[in-house]
C-alpha cells in the first residue's frame, strides 16, 4: 500500500455493502455498521461496570468496535454462510484477513503501527475486551434483522433466528441486559419514543 494511505482507505468503508446475499430494504455499509457496533461496546462496557462490578475500558471497546470490520476494505464482506461454510475455507479466510491488515498497516508511518496493531487484531492482553466487541457486533446484526422485519422483509427471518441464538451462547449477562432493556425501543416508531411514561 502507498505511503499514508490509511485513512484514505478507512474512508472506503461506506462503499463495502453488508448482507450481499439477502434482499435489504435499506442497504447497510460497514461505516454505519461499524458506529453501530461501537455504541453498542461501549454501551456493553458501561453495563458491565455498572450492573456488574467489572472494571472494563468502555471508551477502549468504542474504538475496538470502530475498527473491527476495517480489513473488509480489503477483503470485502463475506457472508457468514459462507465463510463458516467449513474449517478450511475460515482459516484461509484468516489468512486473506492477516494480509489485509498488514496491507492496511503499511498505509501508516512507522511509527503509528503498533498503536494501530491492536485495532486491527485482537491481542491476548485484550481478549477479555473483545468479547464484547464480538457481541456488540452481533446485536448490531440482530438489530438490522429486527429493522428489516419491521419492513415486511421475510429474508432476514432466519437470520434474526441464528443471531439471537448466536447471542445467548455468547452467556454475557451484559449484552442480555443490552437487549432486554434496549431493543423493545427498536420495535416502536418515532413518534412511540418521543412518549413522555406516565
Amino acid at each position: 500500500m502507498k505511503k499514508n494511505q490509511f485513512f484514505a482507505m478507512l474512508s472506503r468503508m461506506k462503499y463495502i455493502n453488508r448482507w450481499g446475499l439477502m434482499r435489504n430494504t435499506r442497504q447497510e455499509n460497514n461505516c454505519e455498521h461499524s458506529l453501530e457496533t461501537a455504541y453498542i461496546a461501549h454501551a456493553l462496557g458501561l453495563i458491565a461496570n455498572r450492573y456488574f462490578g467489572k472494571h472494563l475500558d468502555a471508551q477502549r471497546l468504542a474504538v475496538l468496535g470502530m475498527y473491527h470490520d476495517v480489513t473488509e476494505i480489503i477483503t470485502g464482506d463475506m457472508p457468514t454462510p459462507v465463510k463458516y461454510y467449513s474449517p478450511v475455507i475460515r482459516q484461509a479466510y484468516a489468512g486473506v484477513e492477516q494480509v489485509a491488515r498488514d496491507q492496511l498497516l503499511e498505509g501508516l508511518p512507522e511509527e503509528m503501527r503498533e498503536d494501530y496493531r491492536p485495532l486491527l487484531m485482537p491481542t491476548e492482553e485484550e481478549k477479555e475486551l473483545w468479547k464484547y466487541v464480538k457481541a456488540a457486533d452481533s446485536i448490531s446484526a440482530y438489530l438490522k434483522c429486527i429493522e428489516e422485519r419491521n419492513m415486511g422483509n421475510e429474508d432476514f427471518r432466519d437470520a434474526e433466528q441464528s443471531i439471537r441464538e448466536k447471542i445467548q451462547n455468547m452467556h454475557l449477562p451484559e449484552a442480555e441486559f443490552f437487549i432486554e432493556h434496549f431493543l423493545p425501543a427498536y420495535e416502536g416508531t418515532l413518534d412511540e419514543s418521543g412518549e413522555q411514561e406516565s
